[in-house]
């Protein structure tokens, strides 16, 4: 199953749909069943010691997967997350963006269940994992 979500359509529908978070994220690939989704980290993305935060971490498993399933099944704002587990297992590395590689592992007619993890830029080390299933709006 090929994704019917590109990249341009996928950050086209994040500035329309959240514009409080543009300029946050970079939709990098698109591909079945999976994205790639950079944070661009500034300022307000970081905690006390010049790290990313775990909120920030958690916002980018969390849009990466939200992401992932659009590209499979259009533009359907009204997903919403109904679980999520994440596990931070290192320290980011300050002044990086983080990228998320998303992967779904079952896109279902009702629930999206989906695995996220994260790495500093550059790094082979990931910084977080993440957990998470989609509950997809009826037809």
């Amino acid at each position: 199953m090929q994704p019917v979500m590109d990249v341009p359509a996928l950050e086209a529908f994040l500035d329309a749909e959240f514009p409080q978070v543009k300029g946050d994220f970079t939709v990098e690939e698109v591909g079945p069943m999976r994205a790639r989704i950079r944070l661009n980290v500034r300022e307000e993305h970081l905690r006390p010691g010049g790290t990313v935060s775990g909120p920030s971490m958690f916002a980018l498993a969390d849009v990466s997967i939200y992401l992932a399933v659009l590209a499979m099944i259009g533009p359907k704002a009204l997903a919403v997350t109904t679980n999520c587990a994440i596990d931070f297992m290192r320290k980011p590395e300050a002044g990086k963006d983080l990228i998320c590689e998303a992967k779904l592992l079952k896109l279902g007619r009702v629930l999206a269940v989906g695995d996220a993890m994260m790495f500093s830029d550059g790094k082979a080390e990931p910084v977080a994992r993440a957990s998470l299933t989609y509950s997809i709006p009826p037809k």
